[in-house]
């Protein structure tokens, strides 16, 4: 299923939202999320895993189980570094994934993993990501349910057009991603 991530929040302070559209798949053993994004400027000064990658020109996913209390951010910049964690909040109970669950992580990118100081223009990139179920649902094997409670998102917080942009709305004041009161239903295949 393809989804277009345009909600515009905040449009009196981050008014910019650059063409961006994911598309969602999965097997019996795998999430498969292909984003496309076509935007003003690109930007990728973080190169490892775990670090400040919003920062970047990002697109990011996150996704609660139904009836779970916590959620999964995977957060991904334009050239494959990544956050990923399970947490309980923004700030609550935040478990960063280890490396070797990182591992498990397929991308692959339009650019590769090299630092991008921020250039203007018109960029067209992708971003794929192949997320294994285990890492989501921690049963062995696992044994999902048909539907997730998702949304997806665009930001790039510290380039000279900053946005905040996702495919469910979210109703508050500032910039804030970490809200599971505002995903909304998916239903796998």
């Amino acid at each position: 299923m393809k989804y277009i991530i345009n909600q515009v929040n905040w449009p009196d302070r981050f008014p910019y939202c650059p063409e961006t559209t994911v598309e969602l798949t999965n097997d019996h053993e795998s999430l498969f999320l292909h984003f496309h994004v076509q935007g003003e400027q690109l930007r990728a000064l973080t190169t490892c895993d775990q670090g400040p990658v919003w920062e970047d020109s990002c697109v990011e996913f996150f996704c609660q189980v139904p009836g779970d209390k916590h959620y999964m951010n995977f957060e991904t910049n334009c050239i494959g570094a990544m956050v990923a964690s399970r947490r309980l909040s923004r700030i609550d109970e935040v478990r960063p994934l280890p490396p070797e669950e990182m591992s498990l992580i397929k991308r692959r990118c339009t650019f590769p993993r090299a630092l991008i100081e921020e250039r203007d223009g018109i960029f067209i990139w992708d971003v794929e990501l192949q997320i294994p179920l285990r890492l989501i649902f921690r049963e062995q094997p696992p044994c999902f349910p048909q539907k997730l409670m998702v949304n997806f998102y665009k930001c790039a917080d510290k380039t000279a057009k900053p946005h905040f942009v996702s495919w469910q709305p979210i109703h508050l004041p500032n910039p804030d991603f970490h809200r599971p009161e505002f995903f909304g239903e998916i239903v796998l295949e």
